[in-house]
């Protein structure tokens, strides 16, 4: 499997994204490639269709479908069991692994 966390430079949540994902991984004993993507441009992002960051992209498809179709830099928010947050839970992305 390969993960690739999409970002923009200044994001403040794509580390905790990593974070959370590489603790998800040693939980469920997934093996998998993690790679951080920057994403630059407004014309990058809509050619990407990136729907902000974070993005977390399991083997090339978002497990977090967005509810916008506005691409850009932009801060994503995730609706966590802990409220909203700037990235998906551990336990959301462990259950992500295991579709």
């Amino acid at each position: 499997m390969k993960v690739t966390i999409r970002y923009f430079d200044g994001c403040p949540n794509w580390q905790v994204a990593e974070t959370r994902m590489r603790e998800a991984l040693l939980a469920t004993g997934a093996e998998a490639e993690v790679a951080c993507e920057l994403v630059e441009t407004q014309e990058e992002a809509e050619g990407l269709q990136f729907a902000g960051s974070p993005t977390i992209l399991l083997d090339g498809a978002d497990p977090f479908p967005a509810e916008t179709q506005s691409f850009g830099l932009t801060c994503r928010v995730y609706r966590t069991e802990a409220g909203n947050e700037g990235s998906p839970s551990v336990q959301q992305l462990i259950h992500a692994l295991g579709r």
